[in-house]
């Protein structure tokens, strides 16, 4: 493959262009990734395209948090039901959670701190990135798109907006999900019942456990399409200057600055 030619051999790269998508490093908070990882163990990892072990940390959240009944017991507990929020919560699984819980922050946060310096390194390398994949599978290459337009597609259905920026399996773990939480809650049927005047029914028939892992499904999906078309869009430009500079500017080039008079 092109990519595996010295050309683009590096010590670091900044960014990779796959079929399955470009994955790439830049400046993260890492205070804001440990926030994702405690709405959501497995978030703050995917966010960092951490994928296998972001895939593990979200299964485990929700078949932990499914089995100990926690949305369950924090449904009850807003409604003021604080007596049925003791009687279901299955405290064997619960105390099981901590520690997972708090290691999805922590690990988040270091990651988060080592891919920083990873990227300064990187940048400060300045290798070359292949921006154009032709496989039989499909294409894939680097281009700009509008964030919002990521973003209304991220609200209509979360996972499509990745798609837009070729993050397919981040893309595809999303919607599955998505559908999984939205099926299992019934929150189609409800809001059905809900246009329709008919509230008791939506209230009867809508599931609380499953329920409230869609706010934070839906809201990872917007930040994730953003955040990650705003850098992708940076990448092509830092790229398309790289080839044009390299190609096109001649060596005499002399870099216009500007001077500040003295008062």
């Amino acid at each position: 493959m092109i990519q595996d030619t010295p050309q683009y051999t590096a010590r670091r790269r900044r960014a990779y262009v796959s079929i399955l998508g470009t994955t790439q490093m830049h400046l993260r908070n890492p205070i804001i990734i440990a926030l994702w990882s405690a709405i959501f163990p497995g978030m703050g990892h995917l966010l960092l395209s951490k994928y296998i072990r972001g895939f593990i940390l979200f299964m485990w959240e929700v078949a932990v948090n499914l089995l100990s009944h926690l949305n369950l017991a924090i449904f009850y507990s807003f409604t003021g039901h604080f007596d049925m929020a003791a009687e279901v919560l299955d405290k064997r699984w619960l105390l099981l959670y901590i520690p997972t819980y708090l290691f999805s922050m922590w690990d988040s946060y270091r990651t988060a701190t080592d891919l920083n310096n990873n990227f300064i390194l990187a940048a400060r390398e300045d290798a070359k990135v292949h921006p154009f994949v032709l496989h039989s599978l499909g294409i894939n290459y680097l281009d700009k798109s509008t964030p919002w337009v990521a973003v209304f597609w991220s609200a209509l259905s979360p996972g499509t907006g990745q798609l837009i920026i070729h993050r397919i399996v981040v893309a595809f773990f999303l919607l599955a999900w998505w559908i999984a939480f939205v099926y299992f809650s019934k929150l189609l049927p409800a809001i059905h019942y809900s246009l329709n005047g008919m509230f008791s029914q939506a209230k009867t028939v809508i599931n609380p456990q499953w329920l409230l892992n869609i706010p934070s499904l839906f809201f990872f999906a917007i930040y994730d399409a953003y955040t990650n078309t705003v850098e992708s869009n940076k990448l092509f430009d830092w790229e398309q200057a790289k080839y044009l500079r390299e190609n096109y500017q001649p060596r005499c080039y002399v870099m216009p600055f500007h001077t500040t008079k003295e008062k």
